[in-house]
């Protein structure tokens, strides 16, 4: 297998679908995993500026699973070196896919454990497939979430919740994740990737600027008190009246025309 077989990327338009590509492993993360996907994403945010960019992307898993987990195998023979050393690997991975400054759809299509939910937490928002499990199992090891899981959970669905599910392990089921806010929609499975690509193709044919500036704007606001983060929104909305798009769209709404927007 070569390292390009790991993460396939496909392109349609300002739309980008990854598709991690371990299906005899359920997807299972190992370090060289990792780095493939760390990878791919730079690439991707080297094509985010231009009439060609990337806008919105999907993420999305090979059979049976988005991501079964970190690679057992590999993870039993770690030192506490070697632990620490993955779980910051892991955690760069999360920050990157945070820091695009497009929308990262997660589209689940069956298990999203441990690492593999975490990387789906790292994703904007997540649609599951009717069947998909999630959870962080990773106390029934032995071991506790070391990719982010705990601080991102608690942030999606509150603390006492997250605290529960990182507690006991426990999965859950699609329909339980979209009661608990984990996921944002539940839909068939042959439909999971079409219904992500409709969302993206929404976001991308927005304002590309104002888009990456409101995922700046929530990500830096939650770290922070809510005059502060007011204020950061203040300052983003503000410099986004400098830029062509601006003038672009509000001229398009105001002769009622469909806007053509350039990320400038």
């Amino acid at each position: 297998m070569t390292d390009t077989d790991l993460v396939l990327v496909e392109r349609t338009g300002a739309i980008a679908t990854l598709t991690i590509n371990r299906p005899t492993k359920m997807n299972a993360l190992n370090a060289h995993l990792v780095t493939e996907l760390a990878r791919a994403f730079e690439a991707l945010a080297a094509t985010a500026d231009g009439e060609d960019a990337v806008r919105a992307a999907i993420l999305t898993g090979a059979g049976k699973a988005f991501v079964a987990g970190a690679d057992i195998g590999e993870m039993a023979e770690m030192t506490p070196v070697a632990a620490k050393r993955f779980a910051d690997a892991g955690q760069r991975l999360c920050h990157r896919i945070e820091a695009l400054p497009f929308p990262v759809i997660a589209a689940v299509n069956g298990f999203a454990l441990g690492g593999g939910c975490e990387l789906a937490l790292a994703c904007d928002f997540i649609y599951a497939a009717e069947g998909a499990k999630l959870g962080l199992p990773e106390v029934t090891l032995g071991v506790m979430p070391g990719f982010g899981g705990t601080q991102r959970l608690l942030r999606r669905v509150g603390a006492a919740r997250a605290r529960e599910l990182v507690y006991t392990g426990d999965m859950v089921s699609a329909e339980q994740a979209l009661v608990m806010g984990l996921v944002n929609a539940v839909h068939p499975a042959a439909e999971l990737v079409l219904k992500a690509r409709e969302t993206a193709q929404k976001i991308a044919s927005r304002g590309p600027l104002a888009v990456a500036a409101a995922k700046r704007v929530m990500l830096h606001g939650e770290g922070v008190d809510l005059a502060s983060a007011c204020e950061h929104e203040a300052q983003a909305f503000a410099g986004l009246f400098g830029s062509e798009d601006q003038r672009e769209g509000m001229k398009a709404f105001l002769g009622k025309t469909k806007p053509s927007f350039l990320g400038r």
